[in-house]
């Protein structure tokens, strides 16, 4: 038990947001932050950007008197954040990416929610750009991105798409590693040393789905590739990730099931786009899965 939880804090707020050629997004999400009810003064917004072709000047230009925006030359989101927090005032820090769009109240809530954990994740609700259309892969991420209710309960983890912590308990913890799932690790990290972690439905962004095939393989690459490194499965340790491979393989039946009875996508067509989908991307998992485990193995030797 830490005693930093034992009220909702009540200093400077700092929102760091990383950014890299995504100024539309970036000037959406700065002003529905503008809008979030907290008093004049008590909140500052850091854009760390990761190497902008653009370049620093375009992105100050977007952010001007709503953002202080500062170089983050080491690429990686975990860099960018660090970046942000070494710039940062603040006695609390919320991380949000520049594509999230963070609904009216969710700064409030999420600063609550700290009064009860350490360390707070709030919800992320997928949204596709024509709800009423969305692409079968926007469908699959309706359903299945994002889930961070899931990961806080189940996996020890939140989003840094929508994060709360204090920043004496980021400090403790130290920074986000670079070239692994840097939020996965951090949670990890806080909560073995005892640092709470807690869910806030009620702290809310929204984030765009995915549209494209090729947007969710890069995803899916990155994301294996850092699980992969996070875990490390040299020599006889391969064997428990190929196990885990398998079972991401097999769960697509019923999670396909799942797709189709799912009240997030509408029409049947929708529904089927969904299950293809994710048939398909689990299978593209599995075999990317393979091939690291196997080239890594190869490289060892």
């Amino acid at each position: 038990m830490h005693d930093s939880a034992d009220a909702p804090p009540t200093g400077l707020v700092s929102v760091v947001i990383p950014h890299v050629d995504d100024l539309a997004n970036l000037d959406r999400c700065l002003a529905l932050l503008a809008g979030q009810r907290l008093p004049s003064g008590r909140v500052e917004v850091v854009v760390a950007d990761n190497g902008s072709a653009a370049g620093l000047a375009a992105v100050r230009a977007v952010a001007a008197g709503r953002a202080r925006v500062v170089d983050a030359p080491e690429r990686g989101a975990g860099p960018a954040r660090n970046a942000g927090v070494a710039a940062a005032r603040g006695d609390v820090l919320v991380f949000l990416d520049s594509d999230c769009r963070p609904e009216a109240g969710w700064l409030a809530r999420g600063l609550a929610a700290l009064g009860g954990a350490d360390v707070v994740g709030g919800a992320v609700r997928v949204v596709a750009e024509n709800a009423a259309a969305p692409t079968p892969v926007e469908a699959f991420e309706l359903v299945f991105a994002f889930r961070n209710d899931l990961y806080v309960a189940r996996k020890g983890f939140t989003v840094t798409a929508n994060m709360f912590v204090r920043r004496a308990v980021f400090e403790a913890v130290g920074p986000f590693r670079n070239g692994m799932s840097e939020d996965v690790e951090w949670c990890h990290r806080a909560r073995a040393r005892g640092y709470r972690l807690a869910y806030a439905p009620e702290a809310v962004v929204a984030h765009p789905a995915r549209r494209t095939w090729d947007d969710l393989v890069r995803k899916w690459r990155r994301t294996t590739r850092e699980a992969y490194l996070l875990a490390r499965p040299g020599g006889l340790r391969v064997l428990p990730w190929l196990a885990r491979a398998w079972l991401v393989l097999l769960s697509a039946l019923p999670h396909a099931l799942k797709a189709m009875r799912a009240a997030e996508v509408g029409p049947l067509r929708d529904r089927l786009g969904a299950a293809r989908v994710l048939l398909r991307i689990r299978g593209f998992r599995f075999v990317e899965a393979h091939r690291l485990a196997f080239t890594r193995q190869e490289g060892a030797r």
